[in-house]
């Protein structure tokens, strides 16, 4: 698609600054005053569209509510849970655990000014590229697990935002909703390292690393050029839309095709079965070397068009799972990273924000804009039913302990028909097979299936 067309403005596509836009040449005297007033047409359309890209930018953090000042309230009498952690906001050290956690996790966003896409002129993902971020995101809090210290928060994060989750006085009531605001503070606790001296810490480097493999460049493993490119083999090109379950097969194809990542291993459910032989068999080795981690990502579908209430408790009981890494989903359309809740709201980071793309190869690049100061809530009535589950085991007893803790899970569900299942054995599938080509899937109680037509469906999900 050419970003200079009605449709692609219309869906926010647009190329970012070239600094090469910045320098035209004048042709020779004899071209005549015809190619000179051609070349001055032409770098007009081009200052015309490089401030059509930043305005189409500004529009898409606007139209998706981005605010620097927005907050979401927060209840005081409710527990926050996140990732599998739960905490008391009325108390201030678990207030600022939660504050410090929060601003650790990494944040993906819309980004402009990267190298050009490959087949195409886009420079910048704003209004398509949301599902591939919130995919980043949970990718990288699996890494998270993966490769830092347990418990691990970014050392800045405590002194970069004070905590201005003060609770009202005595006289509040238990039930009033106070703002959660994380703003920027003078930094007055105590004395600041210095950034060398953060950046020597192993941990420090590790999450340095850790992020430079999500740059906007194409020699990164898990940046937005080479999510796209493998994203081809499912008929996806850039500035098109990508499903949940379509970012999931991404992800499992990125991390398989890294070679920074030889411990891990990503697996895909098919027909929202977890074949317990596939998953074994991607993480047994030979008996000197130890069991691979592990990354499952459940794609399903909860409900038709809109979400199935039912699944509420469902989601909230696997967001409670030390386990679960979030939940790639969102709004119809409008892709958000879910990783937790507080009574019937969602807890998220929003990608639609677009940021200046990031220089990794530059020595100690500024890390504040991969991390979000300002949690988000949103109500489960709203939540789009298509969405991808994450989940991570590092061993193979913690995935022995994530099939019993899941299934508990699952058996809370009102509904007949649970989320998805384990099973024993493998996939019937072919394991290169993204989705079904023939429009026809399964809906799934315990061992019976029944074919059901989803041509109609919204992506390519389980009808449950």
């Amino acid at each position: 698609m050419d970003p200079r067309t009605p449709s692609a403005r219309s869906e926010g596509l647009s190329p970012a600054d070239d600094p090469m836009d910045d320098w035209f040449f004048l042709p020779s005297e004899s071209a005549g005053p015809r190619i000179l007033e051609a070349s001055r047409e032409d770098q007009e359309a081009e200052d015309r569209g490089k401030l059509k890209s930043k305005l189409v930018s500004a529009w898409n953090s606007v139209k998706y509510g981005w605010s620097l000042k927005q907050k979401s309230k927060f209840s005081k009498s409710s527990p926050v849970i996140m990732l599998g952690k739960s905490y008391e906001l009325r108390d201030q050290g678990e207030r600022e655990h939660f504050r410090r956690t929060f601003t650790s996790l990494l944040w993906m966003t819309y980004r402009r000014g990267f190298p050009t896409l490959a087949g195409c002129s886009l420079t910048t993902d704003s209004g398509w590229g949301c599902v591939l971020r919130t995919g980043q995101m949970l990718l990288a809090q699996g890494l998270l697990l993966h490769l830092m210290p347990p418990g691990w928060t970014w050392s800045v994060s405590h002194h970069a935002v004070k905590d201005d989750m003060d609770l009202p006085v005595a006289h509040h009531t238990d039930t009033a909703e106070q703002r959660l605001d994380f703003k920027e503070g003078p930094g007055k606790r105590g004395r600041k390292l210095s950034l060398d001296s953060r950046l020597d810490r192993p941990p420090e480097a590790t999450h340095r690393q850790v992020v430079s493999w999500f740059a906007d460049h194409p020699a990164v493993p898990f940046g937005i050029h080479q999510l796209v490119e493998l994203g081809k083999s499912s008929g996806k090109k850039a500035g098109d839309w990508y499903g949940p379950s379509i970012a999931a097969h991404i992800l499992r194809k990125a991390v398989a095709a890294s070679v920074d990542l030889p411990n891990l291993a990503v697996y895909v459910a098919q027909d929202c079965t977890i074949y317990l032989e596939d998953v074994r068999s991607l993480c047994e080795r030979p008996p000197a070397q130890s069991w691979k981690s592990i990354i499952i990502l459940v794609p399903v579908r909860l409900g038709g068009q809109d979400l199935n209430p039912s699944y509420i408790t469902c989601v909230k009981k696997l967001l409670t799972l030390q386990c679960c890494i979030g939940i790639i989903g969102g709004k119809p359309k409008h892709s958000l990273f879910f990783v937790g809740f507080q009574d019937d709201h969602l807890l998220y980071l929003d990608p639609h924000y677009c940021q200046p793309t990031v220089d990794v190869a530059k020595k100690n690049f500024p890390l504040e804009s991969f991390h979000c100061k300002y949690p988000r809530k949103m109500a489960f009535s709203r939540m789009d039913p298509s969405c991808t589950i994450g989940f991570y085991a590092k061993t193979q007893r913690d995935f022995e302990s994530l099939c019993t803790a899941v299934n508990e899970s699952l058996s809370t569900s009102a509904e007949t028909y649970p989320m998805f299942i384990f099973a024993e054995g493998k996939s019937q599938e072919e394991e290169e097979s993204n989705a079904p080509t023939n429009n026809i899937t399964y809906i799934q109680r315990k061992t019976e299936r029944k074919r059901v037509d989803t041509s109609n469906s919204m992506d390519e999900f389980v009808l449950l």
